[in-house]
């Protein structure tokens, strides 16, 4: 037999030192237009991304026309002065971009995408798309049919429809927030190409718009570039928009989207907390991460480890609008599905969590693989351009300083457990919860009623 060569084995490579992170921070600066500009050297990214948000709220929408901001967002990419829809597509194609829009309530966001070598002519698309729109009436009443045909499978959607009943349920009947982002079938079929001209025309202007720019930058001119592209986009001043503040009824009860012979029951408790301006915001994070974040939160432990109701739950703070003054708030959730027999037992569970959660309070583990999870895994969720734009986009919207992410990582970091327990317990009071079951009424309304949770009703699922 041939003697086999001796294995040569070299030393086990040995991990470097940590280096320290934080959150980039950007340059600002302003366009002769008006129009305001953060910048992120990101060296390797060779994409870069912009964002572009527009102070275009949803409550500004005229009456009877709900989803008139989403048909203008996304008509941004269906032609210009220049190009047809289809030359415009193609463009975008030809230098490897990508260009996305999408109207909520603080205001309408485009976002590019666009490889540095092309970067160029990809703001020239999208200077194009923000300064001379087509609008064309076959491209509009497109969009309008493409929206109507959405709604239908929304509504099927039983995590869909959860949201649109808790809405409707907690704010008051004359707040956008009560109705549906992208509009209904009634008032989407109202919306023509003068209706979004004249939303267009009304709140799109660079003298009230930010641009977010992150990438390699290496041997860009960006001013002069920027000057050349966005900065040929005109529009004139505008007074700050008053904004009122958010309202909501969190009296604790439950409605039941009856939805017979549902096999399973969509879960979504909500009420408004505090937003990011508010102190308590970063142990509200922490805490809300514990009570159900992750796998391994304490709601996931009890019913989906130990009890075997569902696949997850998962308990999250989104903020709705954002205001230095007190104004703004944050929607504070939960969610989750059951099979329906067990839907009774599961929120008997859940509110026995919650009020363990009150009495004894989370542990310190649980803090601690909370911060490890939401600080530990920062720089690697910052990777990419697009996700330091979309975050510093954020901060834009949220009238948030531009250090505002750095420091918010230093404050969960130093965040103890009694601080986030005390938030969490804030966040989801259990007399104070505003719970939308979307599942088989005839099943789960007595073992619902039988928990005192709060006055059950029943809503048809038309």
């Amino acid at each position: 037999m041939t003697e086999l060569a001796a294995m040569e084995f070299h030393p086990q490579p040995q991990a470097g030192e940590a280096k320290p992170w934080a959150f980039p921070a950007p340059e600002r600066g302003t366009l002769d237009n008006g129009l305001t500009v953060l910048r992120c050297q990101r060296p390797g990214q060779q994409v870069v991304a912009v964002e572009v948000l527009l102070e275009a709220p949803l409550e500004a929408e005229p009456a009877g026309l709900d989803g008139v901001g989403t048909i203008m967002a996304r008509a941004f990419s269906e032609g210009t002065d220049k190009h047809s829809a289809e030359e415009f597509a193609a463009e975008l194609e030809r230098c490897g971009a990508t260009l996305d829009a999408h109207a909520d309530h603080p205001g309408v966001r485009l976002s590019l995408e666009v490889p540095v070598s092309r970067l160029t002519k990809g703001l020239g698309l999208l200077a194009d798309a923000l300064r001379a729109p087509a609008f064309a009436d076959s491209e509009i009443e497109r969009l309008v049919t493409n929206r109507l045909d959405e709604i239908p499978h929304e509504l099927a959607n039983p995590s869909r429809r959860a949201a649109k009943e808790l809405s409707k349920e907690l704010f008051p009947a004359t707040s956008r927030m009560s109705r549906p982002r992208q509009g209904t079938e009634e008032t989407v079929e109202s919306i023509d190409s003068a209706a979004v001209r004249a939303f267009y025309e009304k709140h799109v202007r660079p003298a009230t718009a930010t641009a977010v720019v992150v990438g390699d930058l290496t041997g860009i001119d960006l001013d002069e570039l920027l000057g050349d592209t966005l900065g040929s986009w005109t529009g004139s001043s505008a007074e700050p928009r008053p904004v009122p503040p958010v309202t909501a009824d969190d009296t604790g009860r439950v409605i039941i989207v009856d939805r017979p012979g549902a096999v399973q029951t969509q879960l979504l408790i909500g009420r408004i907390g505090p937003d990011r301006h508010d102190r308590v915001w970063a142990a509200q994070v922490l805490g809300t991460y514990c009570l159900g974040g992750t796998l391994t939160s304490r709601l996931d432990r009890v019913l989906r480890e130990e009890k075997g109701y569902t696949y997850g739950v998962r308990a999250f703070g989104q903020v709705l609008r954002s205001a230095p003054d007190g104004t703004g708030a944050a929607m504070l959730a939960i969610s989750g599905s059951f099979d329906t027999p067990n839907t009774g037992p599961a929120l008997q569970d859940l509110w026995t969590v919650l009020r363990t959660l009150a009495e004894g309070g989370l542990t310190d583990a649980e803090r601690d693989v909370a911060v490890q999870n939401l600080v530990g895994v920062a720089p690697l969720k910052y990777e990419t351009a697009a996700a330091v734009a979309s975050t510093l986009a954020d901060q834009v919207e949220q009238h948030l300083p531009d250090d505002y992410q750095a420091t918010l990582y230093r404050q969960l970091a130093a965040t103890g457990t009694v601080e986030a327990t005390a938030a969490a317990v804030s966040a989801f009071p259990v007399d104070r919860l505003v719970t939308v079951l979307v599942g088989d009424a005839a099943q789960i309304k007595e073992p619902v009623e039988a928990l005192g949770i709060g006055e059950v009703t029943v809503v048809s699922a038309e």
